[in-house]
């Protein structure tokens, strides 16, 4: 099996080409350019660089959500361009799934933190079993205070990773020193994770117009008017 990965959910532009139990490529890009800049050049290198004819692929698959709404959109209508124009089933990842299965054999439980903003993340709470991912709670858009008090009633030792973390590693440290953090090497998003999930997904995958993004909150425009 085939897939097309994207996730530029967060700071991360990632994407990745994988089938079944191997990554054959992957581009992740943290810098400075907006993620409309990078995305499809990314496709066009890997496509280039593997000789990928994209109507071989069996499957698209996309972050979905929560994150940036700015970046979740230019990802969406990327992988709804391709779906479209390739006749392909589009495979939605959740973005928290996607980043806390960069920790798959993890002992503790596993944290994803998006910054939200406004001391804010989005967020959820994973564990692993023979390396397969479990949700220990919904995802959350909440204050990183009351993310922290609900940990402590699952466990006071757990990893953290994610754009989220350089904001408040102090204060998650300063609440319980027990907690830690994932490497550099697995602390933000990465496509390749996207394509493994998709891969045992594919009973949710859908059509193009079909693909729905988890926003778990409003652009801050729309609650700057009141919608």
């Amino acid at each position: 099996m085939k897939i097309l990965a994207l996730d530029s959910t967060g700071l991360v532009a990632s994407a990745a080409v994988t089938e079944d139990e191997k990554t054959i490529a992957e581009f992740t890009l943290n810098y400075k350019k907006t993620h409309s800049q990078t995305l499809m050049p990314m496709i066009e290198c890997i496509c280039k660089e593997i000789e990928l004819d994209l109507k071989t692929l069996d499957y698209i698959a996309c972050a979905s959500g929560p994150g940036s709404f700015t970046g979740l959109r230019i990802g969406a209508a990327t992988a709804k361009g391709l779906a479209h124009g390739l006749g392909k089933k589009l495979i939605p990842v959740p973005t928290l799934d996607a980043l806390a299965y960069n920790l798959p054999y993890s002992e503790k439980v596993i944290v994803p933190i998006m910054d939200a903003r406004r001391n804010q993340v989005y967020t959820g709470f994973f564990q692993t079993s023979d390396g397969k991912l479990e949700k220990l709670s919904e995802y959350m858009a909440e204050d990183i205070n009351v993310v922290l008090e609900n940990l402590a009633e699952i466990t006071d030792s757990a990893v953290f990773l994610g754009d989220g973390v350089p904001v408040f590693k102090d204060k998650i440290l300063q609440f319980n020193k027990n907690h830690c953090f994932a490497p550099a090497c697995a602390n933000m998003q990465r496509a390749a994770c996207v394509g493994v999930l998709a891969a045992s997904m594919t009973d949710k995958a859908v059509t193009g117009d079909e693909f729905e993004i988890i926003y778990l909150r409003k652009s801050q425009a729309e609650r700057e008017m009141g919608l």
